[in-house]
């Protein structure tokens, strides 16, 4: 007999039934929960609140069932029930990428509210629910069973492919500043694998803020650092405020002769020539040239 595997062969989403019947739909649980993971493991504290950043297309990629123009929109329905909180902390005016946090309050506001509604009659989610609601979504395993010796064995998921992310920036840093290659993936691999917190997403952002320092601030070719210095020193920062373009007059510098001012010089007469041997000076020249 073939193998034969369960369902869920990859770290499911999770949801409460409750959530889900107070929003009306399984799918906004199922981003709210995803939210309140991610809030879970945030070092982003703003204001005195955990914050998660990221674009529509990045949610999407964590709901693939959804359309992209789906996810938007059930974003902005759990703003607009003010369940979610949004902002923009972003340190270059161009990124318009959105902050996310959500206002648990407002969520148990919106529980009580809803009276015989809710699941078990009183607007509330049940305690056992409530506690698993505030618990961060646990790292799955995928089981694989094989009927021959029906035993199970536990599989990891799969950990992050360095290269394949370095890869990525290397083809986005500016060409001909590309030195030391497998230096700069030595060194990004072991950034990557010194903190919890050096993530993919944390290094592309690095990268836009010093590219964006470049453009900014009108660095040189010359100037931009090597790829392999940039890639060993990721969590360098860049001032991000603008500066006006400097015009290199070095290469208008060419030498110029300072030109003679002839209203400043005194006309000069040679006084060794006068109206009589001028006169005979021309007729001479006449009778050689034929001009009588």
């Amino acid at each position: 007999m073939t193998n034969q595997r369960l369902l869920i062969s990859e770290p499911p989403l999770q949801v409460i039934p409750s959530l889900a019947t107070i929003l009306k739909s399984s799918d906004k649980a199922i981003m709210l929960q995803q939210i309140h993971y991610w809030l879970q493991r945030s070092t982003n504290i703003v204001d005195g609140h955990r914050w998660v950043f990221n674009t529509v297309k990045g949610w999407h990629e964590q709901f693939p069932w959804l359309a992209e123009k789906t996810v938007q929109r059930y974003l902005k329905d759990l703003c607009n029930k003010g369940l979610l909180i949004t902002a923009n902390y972003n340190k270059v005016n161009f990124d318009r990428t959105k902050w996310y946090r959500i206002d648990y309050d407002a969520l148990d506001k919106l529980t009580q509210s809803i009276g015989t509604d809710s699941p078990n009659g009183k607007g509330l989610l049940d305690p056992m629910e409530r506690d698993y609601l505030a618990q961060p979504i646990p790292i799955d395993y995928t089981l694989d069973y094989t009927l021959d010796d029906k035993t199970s064995k536990s599989k990891k998921m799969d950990k992050p492919d360095y290269k394949k992310e370095f890869e990525t920036l290397w083809k986005h840093y500016p060409k001909g500043k590309k030195q030391g290659k497998q230096l700069a993936l030595r060194s990004y691999t072991r950034w990557r694998k010194s903190h919890k917190d050096n993530t993919f997403d944390k290094a592309k952002l690095q990268l836009k803020k010093y590219l964006n320092y470049i453009k900014i601030q009108h660095v040189q070719t010359q100037y931009i650092k090597a790829a392999k210095t940039w890639f060993g020193n990721i969590d360098d920062e860049y001032d991000q405020s603008a500066k006006p373009a400097q015009v290199n007059y070095s290469q208008y510098n060419k030498r110029v002769e300072k030109g003679t001012d002839w209203s400043k010089k005194k006309s000069k007469v040679d006084d060794s020539v006068n109206a009589d041997k001028l006169t005979d000076f021309f007729k001479d020249f006449e009778n050689k040239n034929g001009l009588n």
